[in-house]
C-alpha cells in the first residue's frame, strides 16, 4: 500500500472554528498513527470570503497545537505549489476541466443569470436548489467555438446521468447510494475562470497523492458528485472518513457565532492549548478503555479512525472547564504563575506575595480569568452578610462566632508570629483548650478575614498573606458586624 497523505486544506476565512481544529486533529493523528504525511493546503480561491491575516492564523494556531506538517506551502516535498490561488497560475484547473469536456464528462454553459433564474428549483435536505436543465450540453461545436470566439462569459459543468445510481464508500458509513438524478450538473469553472472548492479538491487531491480524505459529514451529499469525478478521470479514488456534527449544548450546529467557537476565542478565555487539543480529539472518538487525559504522542499512538462515532458530538463547555483544571493541577509550577500572573495583578495592587496567593488558586481553578474573583477579598474585604457566620456542619452561628472572634482577638494582638505555622498553632491551642471541633473557631475567623464563604485557603494562610494589621483590622469589623446583627435581633426590652 502507498504512504498515507493526509491534506488539511483550510480556507483563509478568519479565525479557525472549533470544527476546522478538530478536522486538523483527526487528519494529523490519523496521518501519523498510520506512519504518514501531514500535509497542509490553502484553499483561497474563493476570493469573496478571503480575509486578510486569516492564513498567518492558521500557521499560528497548527504551530500552538503542535499540529506540525510535513509539507505546506512554507514546506515544499515536490507537490507544490500548496497555495490553490498559485496553483491556479499554473493552469492546472481548466487543463483538466478541458480534458473532462473532451471525454464527454464536462460541459461549456453559456446561460445567463435571467435564464437561470427561470428554472425550476428542488427541495434537497432542507435546501431549495435550482437544478440545471443541461441546456448547453446540446450545443454544436460550432456555437461553442462562436461564443468562445466572442468572448460570451461562460461557466463549466459536469456532466452528471440522470438515471441510475452512484454508490461510493465511507470508512464509518458503508457504502452510501444515491440516485443520478438527484446530482445537479455543478460548475466546476466558475464565469471568473476560478475553480469551484469541489472541483480544486479533487484536482488537487489527486495531483498531490492524497490517499485518505477526512472531513465534516455535510459533504457526505456533495461525495457522489467527487466519486463521478474520479471515475470520469480514471483516478483511484481516496479513502473517505466523514466526521461527525459537532453541536453546542442545545444540540445546534457549532456556529462562528458562538463565544467558544474558535481556537482563538477558547485561548482568550483562559484554557490550556494542550486542554483544548485533548478535549477536541474526543469530540467524536473515544478510545478502548474510559480514559480521557492524552498528550498529543499518546493521541498519535491510541488514534484508530474506526472508533470515530457517527452520532453528533457536543460541545459542552462544562467538560472542557473540567478537563482544563485538570491540566492546570499538573502544570508546573513557574510555568503555572507566568500564565497566572496578569490575572492576579488584575485584581491585586497591594504589595502582596502573589506566588503564595497563586499557590493557593492552582488547585481550585478550571480557567485562569476564575482567578481574580477567587482572590479580590486580599485587596479589601467585601461586604457581606453575617448570616455568613452561621453554619450547620460547623455547628456555628452568630453568637458562638462573636464568642470565638471575641475571645480570639486579644490572643492575636499578642501575638507576633502571623506565619501559617505560627497561627495556626495558636488557633489549635485555642480550640484544644475549650474543647471545641476546629471549624468551630476556624469558620468564623476565616469568614471574618475573608468575607467569602469559599476562600481558595484556610483562615491561617489567609492570615500570613494579609499580616498582622490587615487581619486584625478585619476581625475587628467581623466582631462589630455580629455585635450589630445580634443587637438588632434581639427582642424588644434586651440588648
Amino acid at each position: 500500500m502507498s504512504k498515507v497523505r493526509i491534506r488539511y486544506a483550510p480556507s483563509p476565512t478568519g479565525k479557525m472554528h472549533v470544527g476546522n481544529l478538530r478536522s486538523a486533529l483527526y487528519e494529523f493523528l490519523i496521518a501519523k498513527h498510520e506512519g504518514g504525511d501531514f500535509i497542509l493546503r490553502i484553499e483561497d480561491t474563493d476570493q469573496e470570503r478571503f480575509v486578510e491575516g486569516a492564513t498567518e492564523i492558521i500557521y499560528r494556531t497548527l504551530e500552538k497545537t503542535g499540529l506540525v506538517h510535513d509539507e505546506g506551502p512554507d514546506k515544499d516535498g515536490g507537490y507544490g505549489p500548496y497555495i490553490q490561488s498559485e496553483r491556479m497560475k499554473t493552469g492546472i484547473y481548466m487543463k483538466y476541466a478541458k480534458e473532462l469536456i473532451e471525454k464527454g464528462q464536462a460541459y461549456y454553459c453559456f446561460c445567463d443569470k435571467e435564464r437561470l433564474a427561470s428554472l425550476k428549483t428542488q427541495v434537497t435536505e432542507g435546501k431549495e436548489i435550482t437544478v440545471y436543465d443541461k441546456h448547453c450540453l446540446s450545443l454544436s461545436k460550432e456555437e461553442i467555438e462562436a461564443n468562445l470566439s466572442a468572448g460570451k462569459p461562460f461557466v463549466i459543468r459536469q456532466n452528471n446521468p440522470t438515471e441510475g445510481t452512484t454508490t461510493f464508500h465511507d470508512e464509518l458509513y458503508g457504502d452510501i447510494t444515491v440516485e443520478n438524478a438527484e446530482l445537479d450538473d455543478m460548475i466546476l469553472i466558475k464565469s471568473d475562470g476560478y475553480p469551484t472548492y469541489n472541483f480544486a479538491n479533487v484536482v488537487d487531491d489527486h495531483t498531490m497523492n492524497i490517499t485518505h480524505v477526512v472531513r465534516g459529514n455535510e459533504y457526505l451529499s456533495s461525495s457522489p458528485k467527487y466519486v463521478r469525478l474520479y471515475e470520469a478521470f480514471g483516478w483511484e479514488v481516496p479513502i473517505y472518513v466523514h466526521l461527525p456534527l459537532l453541536t453546542d449544548e442545545n444540540h445546534k450546529k457549532l456556529s462562528k457565532r458562538s463565544g467558544h467557537s474558535s481556537f482563538e476565542d477558547l485561548v482568550e478565555q483562559g484554557f490550556v492549548t494542550e486542554a483544548i487539543v485533548n478535549y477536541i480529539a474526543l469530540l467524536g472518538w473515544s478510545p478502548e478503555d474510559n480514559r480521557e487525559i492524552f498528550t498529543l504522542e499518546e493521541l498519535i499512538r491510541e488514534f484508530d479512525y474506526h472508533r470515530v462515532s457517527k452520532s453528533p458530538a457536543v460541545f459542552d463547555m462544562e467538560k472542557l472547564r473540567w478537563m482544563n483544571g485538570e491540566y492546570i493541577k499538573a502544570m508546573d509550577f513557574e510555568v503555572f504563575y507566568e500564565m497566572a500572573e496578569p490575572y492576579l495583578k488584575q485584581a491585586l495592587t497591594k504589595p502582596l506575595n502573589l506566588k503564595k496567593i497563586a499557590a493557593m488558586v492552582k488547585t481550585r481553578i478550571e480557567v485562569f480569568p476564575d482567578i481574580p474573583a477567587m482572590v479580590d477579598f486580599f485587596e479589601k474585604l467585601p461586604e457581606y452578610d453575617p448570616e455568613m457566620y452561621a453554619h450547620k456542619k460547623m455547628k456555628t452561628d452568630k453568637e458562638s462566632s462573636l464568642q470565638v472572634l471575641t475571645e480570639l482577638l486579644p490572643l492575636l494582638e499578642d501575638w507576633e508570629d502571623y506565619s501559617n505555622d505560627g497561627l495556626y498553632g495558636l488557633l489549635s491551642g485555642y480550640v484544644e483548650k475549650n474543647g471545641y471541633k476546629n471549624g468551630y473557631v476556624m469558620w468564623p475567623v476565616r469568614t471574618a478575614v475573608s468575607g467569602k464563604q469559599m476562600t481558595p485557603a484556610g483562615a491561617t494562610e489567609i492570615m500570613e498573606i494579609l499580616g498582622k494589621e490587615e487581619s486584625l483590622r478585619r476581625i475587628r469589623k467581623g466582631v462589630e458586624l455580629l455585635q450589630a446583627a445580634l443587637a438588632k435581633g434581639a427582642p424588644s426590652g434586651e440588648g
